[in-house]
């Protein structure tokens, strides 16, 4: 696996090396000891999997206590996804980073506890999974609101689609009224 930086320190990008021939394809996603020397030396302890329709928005979600590093890919279909450093005494508090992640290019996204989470579905249909380094507890969720001007992400929504929220979402904190890490 081939591992890249990105502009926000400790969020990483996972390349698969991918094996293929007639037969079809094989690659590893994931493996502890390469994880641990090469990216961040974490535990998970839940997996998630969530299917989602085109124009569904989920995010962006974090816990303030309990805070969940996750590893997310897409294992069907197509996401738009950001991430909002949550961080007060990183450098890059504030930023935002995005990515398309998709079944086709296997892309893994590491995402770092402190780090607020969320996805925009730009296929007809999307399954993610996403290792967590802590448990998932609704009592510290917090969802800040996606469409924030504070934090000017440039969601790809097409106007001819209905966006599918959840309240939750709809609902977000504005990031300077959010808790912080």
């Amino acid at each position: 696996m081939k591992v890249s930086s990105t502009p926000i320190n400790d969020v990483k990008i996972l390349e698969p090396q991918v094996f293929g021939d007639k037969r079809g394809y094989f690659w590893e996603t994931f493996r502890d000891d390469w994880f641990r020397e090469h990216v961040a030396d974490v535990s998970f302890v839940q997996e998630n999997q969530s299917l989602s329709s085109r124009g569904t928005l989920r995010g962006m979600h974090c816990q303030t206590q309990q805070p969940q590093g996750k590893l997310v890919r897409v294992i069907s279909g197509e996401v738009f996804d950001v991430v909002i450093d949550l961080r007060r005494p990183s450098p890059s508090f504030g930023k935002c980073f995005t990515i398309q992640l998709s079944a086709k290019n296997g892309l893994q996204l590491w995402v770092p506890p402190g780090f607020a989470h969320g996805f925009y579905v730009t296929s007809s249909s999307a399954e993610l999974v996403y290792k967590c380094t802590d448990y998932y507890a609704p009592q510290f969720e917090q969802s800040v609101l996606w469409s924030d001007t504070d934090l000017a992400i440039n969601w790809p929504i097409n106007d001819k689609e209905t966006l599918k929220l959840s309240e939750k979402d709809r609902n977000g904190v504005m990031f300077k009224d959010a808790i912080f890490f």
